[in-house]
């Protein structure tokens, strides 16, 4: 036999998975080999990452051997089961990926020797005899790997059947790449949803992400961000990547670029156990011990490793492991296991030498250890020991072909022992990849093992948090993922001891009445905007307009009606004119009261009793309107309004314009003849009175046809800019146009009654009353004439009601207290204290009347030596007589 040389020739390779063990055959430098009928492969970290230089580095005690080891349990255990695989065994070979992909790669080139085509056709030994080569392992299928980069790169270059127990990028649930490969444990998609989920649950919404370089931790991340963009309400402040070589610093420059956006003080993490340590060793040396919340992925999990030495920084770090349980039956192997059992394990020794802190020999792999190995020493014992997470997903992963094989096996061999030529020469890969699709069983911790379309296992997950209890340190279930998240928030700790969540968010929450107006381009940022005037909070985002009768309440998030006033009988504003009113009243029934008693006097009846009695009613109504003004107003009252509110001044004025328009008319025709004026008999005078009343009464009934009395609530009388003090009016529905055309008749006659008053300022003032009458219109102008700009002047102030109502009311009692003063309290005064004066005197004829009168300049000597009011008694009781 002669050593060569050969081409290769790469074949279609469809390779299956499944193994077995039997007596360890031969160790090699960097592989385990069991011989078996059906040869599993497996790819496991054994050593970490090496510096810039070399593939490999420190061993890797839990990662590495626990896991290689539970790989080799589980074929034991299955080469053991008379139920699963009889009379077939399988065998493994176990590869070390040095946690890098292209290291990875080339070593499982191992696996697919047995698909290389050997061409010896130009290859002749010495002695010219054909080369003989040496046939290598089939290799079904392989467990592994733990990154999904290395799972990436084996799988789409190779093409080998693959359950990985570890791999979780999303990327390899893409049926159309990766078709041969399974795994037991749930894609990065579940992951990323469980911790968006978390996020969520924690009123988070501004983040941050870090992830190593590479497929697990950028698809990770990649994941996460989709789902936050699908969902919205949660943010990505800054998306942080961890270099594969990184530099010196280069970690300390990532919490700096962390700190640029501080509000997100949560960062997601999908990084690998090293860089997570680096992490937060970096965040400990720049002081921000407590600022970031950290939520790592599963390869943080409940893992010691990366905390040892940080607790602090590390504490209330929120981290997810998919759902898992300890396998007893391996910690019961694991701690058998010693140099003298278990001599298969090529990287034992070195094992050995890492737990127990010693030496083995002078050919030892730690030559500065000062301690020497004995070999007795005892897993658990001698060292700490606590089963790496993984175990139960490496063992169901190799369970998981074994069933597959089995199934298979029955299909293809059924009752054939062991190995038919069918299986023997060549496993149909699709046809496998039916049976491990369809696999389902209990697995080594008791819980389901299954696979969907695109090869991937349920998603479920323990939620864990890192506490620090009484000076110990643990990881403490919080809750839990199985499709939606059950999170028990009162276990929760964090390093303040505040047991309110800690805040994550770019813009705190607007308060009640406020709106937000978003940041471009980030909308989870925004600036809170207050819902002024009568808007109120329609969403979060808008605020509307209430309603016209409504206002916005105390916290703007909705309206409320605005509230309906009236002007109430206790205010200021109506107390003062019923005062007068009531004053006005009294006096006016007095007036009324003596009158009626004194009927037959001459200076009553010199007085025109019958349209004295009239003036006096005007005058009491002019009084009583006061009170209709301030009373509630209802269809009742603002019918009588309408009917009352000019009728007072109407009856006062339509007297004194007859008064006074026969005294101008007795004194013109004078001038002409001696023959009396028609229509200055009382009887006539009552009659022209009550003619120009009724013009008042009939422009009264056309309004109540033409718009019948109701009452309005006006909301916006008093509409301030604080709907706080809005209010709405009841009042009636009178607008000031309607007012004032309801007065403007009894102003009509008031302006006439003045003109006369002007024309007869001539009479002499011992006669009749034109005087009085004068000045009482004189001065009734006067205020009407103030009248005006107050009441149209205050339309548009905030107490609108009060005062015009008020200066309505006190002008009309105005009005009728000059009348009443200056018509009729003299009369009064005389009757009541001066009854002497009140006497008859002899009668004259009109003519005499006349000429006295217009002689009266002359006799104003005379009259002064007569006794007071005899002259204007004797002419008044002259007209009176001559009149009637």
């Amino acid at each position: 036999m002669c050593s060569v040389q050969v081409g290769v020739k790469r074949l279609n390779n469809q390779i299956s998975l499944s193994f077995r063990q039997t007596k360890p055959h031969k160790n090699y430098a960097h592989s385990i080999r069991l011989d078996g009928d059906i040869i599993l492969g497996g790819l496991f970290p054994v050593h970490s990452r090496g510096d810039r230089g070399t593939p490999c580095g420190e061993l890797k005690k839990e990662k590495g051997i626990h896991r290689l080891e539970a790989m080799m349990f589980a074929v034991d255990l299955i080469n053991k089961d008379p139920e699963l695989l009889p009379n077939i065994t399988l065998g493994a070979r176990i590869l070390d990926t040095c946690s890098r992909d292209t290291y990875a790669l080339e070593q499982s080139l191992t696996f697919v020797q047995a698909l290389i085509e050997r061409d010896g056709s130009d290859v002749r030994c010495a002695n010219g005899d054909p080369p003989i080569f040496t046939k290598p392992d089939k290799i079904v299928g392989v467990i592994g790997a733990a990154a999904s980069s290395v799972s990436i790169m084996v799988a789409n270059i190779l093409r080998l059947f693959k359950i990985s127990y570890a791999s979780t990028a999303p990327e390899l649930s893409d049926n159309t790449r990766y078709d041969f490969f399974s795994r037991v444990v749930p894609p990065d998609s579940y992951q990323a949803q469980a911790m968006m989920d978390i996020v969520t649950a924690m009123e988070w919404n501004y983040v941050s992400t870090l992830a190593s370089e590479g497929n697990y931790g950028e698809s990770g991340v990649e994941a996460f961000v989709q789902i936050s963009r699908e969902t919205g309400g949660v943010c990505i402040a800054q998306s942080l990547k961890i270099p594969r070589e990184p530099r010196t610093g280069e970690f300390d420059k990532i919490i700096r670029r962390l700190l640029e956006t501080s509000n997100a003080r949560a960062v997601i993490m999908f990084a690998n156990e090293d860089d997570i340590r680096r992490v937060l060793d970096a965040a400990k040396r720049n002081n921000q011990t407590g600022h970031f919340l950290w939520v790592g992925s599963d390869s943080w999990g409940s893992k010691i490793s990366p905390v040892i030495g940080q607790e602090r920084v590390a504490e209330g770090a929120i981290t997810i492991l998919p759902k898992r349980a300890s396998v007893d039956a391996f910690d019961r192997y694991f701690r058998s296991r010693s140099l003298s059992n278990n001599r298969r394990n090529v990287w034992f020794a070195e094992f050995w030498e890492v737990n127990f802190n010693c030496k083995l020999g002078m050919h030892g792999k730690r030559p500065g250890s000062l301690k020497k190995c004995t070999g007795l020493e005892k897993v658990g014992r001698d060292s700490s020991y606590e089963q790496e997470g993984k175990v139960q997903f490496v063992m169901d992963a190799v369970y998981a072909m074994a069933h597959a094989l089995h199934r298979m096996h029955r299909e293809l061999c059924y009752g054939y022992p062991g190995l038919c030529p069918r299986m023997a020469n060549n496993i149909d890969g699709k046809e496998l990849l039916n049976h491990i699709r369809a696999v389902r069983f209990n697995g080594s911790a008791g819980t389901p093992v299954v696979f969907n379309e695109n090869g991937d296992a349920p998603g479920r997950y323990d939620i864990f948090q890192y506490q620090i209890n009484n000076r110990s340190t643990e990881y403490r279930v919080i809750g839990s993922w199985t499709n939606k998240l059950h999170l028990k928030l009162e276990t929760l700790r964090w390093r303040t001891g505040d047991p309110s969540l800690p805040q994550s968010v770019c813009s705190l929450p607007c308060r009640a009445g406020e709106r937000k107006k978003v940041v471009k381009g980030s909308p989870c940022c925004w600036h809170c905007e207050r819902c002024e005037g009568y808007h109120f909070q329609a969403s979060e985002f808008t605020c509307e307009l209430c309603p016209y009768e409504m206002r916005p309440d105390i916290n703007r998030t909705g309206c409320v009606p605005i509230p309906i006033i009236k002007l109430e009988w206790h205010s200021p504003w109506a107390i003062i004119p019923m005062f007068i009113s009531m004053m006005g009243i009294v006096a006016t029934s007095f007036v009324i009261v003596t009158f009626v008693r004194y009927n037959d006097t001459p200076i009553v009846r010199a007085s025109g009793r019958e349209m004295s009695y009239v003036l006096l009613t005007g005058i009491f109504l002019c009084y009583a309107i006061t009170f209709l003004m301030i009373a509630t107003p209802d269809i009742g009252v603002c019918s009588l309004r309408r009917i009352f509110l000019g009728l007072g001044m109407c009856f006062s004025y339509a007297a004194l314009l007859t008064k006074t328009n026969r005294i101008h008319r007795i004194f013109e025709q004078g001038k002409k003849s001696v023959t009396a004026p028609r229509f200055i008999s009382p009887a006539s005078q009552l009659v022209i009175t009550f003619s120009l009343i009724s013009v008042q009464l009939l422009g009264v009934f056309v309004w109540f046809a033409a718009d019948p009395p109701h009452t309005v609530v006006d909301y916006g009388e008093q509409r301030t800019q604080d709907p706080i003090s809005a209010r709405g009016v009841l009042k009636c529905d009178i607008s000031d146009l309607s007012l004032i055309c309801s007065l403007g008749y009894s102003i009509l006659l008031m302006v006439t009654c003045t003109v006369y008053a002007i024309k007869t300022r001539g009479v002499p003032e011992t006669f009749n009353e034109a005087k009085p009458i004068g000045f009482t219109m004189y001065t009734t102008c006067i205020i009407w004439l103030a009248f005006i700009p107050i009441f149209f002047g205050t339309s548009q102030s905030a107490e609108r009601m009060y005062i015009q109502t008020t200066t309505l009311t006190i002008s009309l009692s105005l009005s009728a207290s000059v009348s009443l003063g200056m018509l009729y309290m003299p009369k009064v005064y005389i009757i009541l204290f001066h009854p002497e004066q009140n006497v008859p005197k002899r009668k004259r004829s009109f003519k005499a009347i006349v000429t006295a009168a217009t002689m009266s300049g002359k006799l104003t000597q005379k009259g002064g030596d007569r006794p007071n009011g005899e002259v204007k008694t004797e002419l008044c009781e002259s007209m009176e007589t001559n009149s009637e």
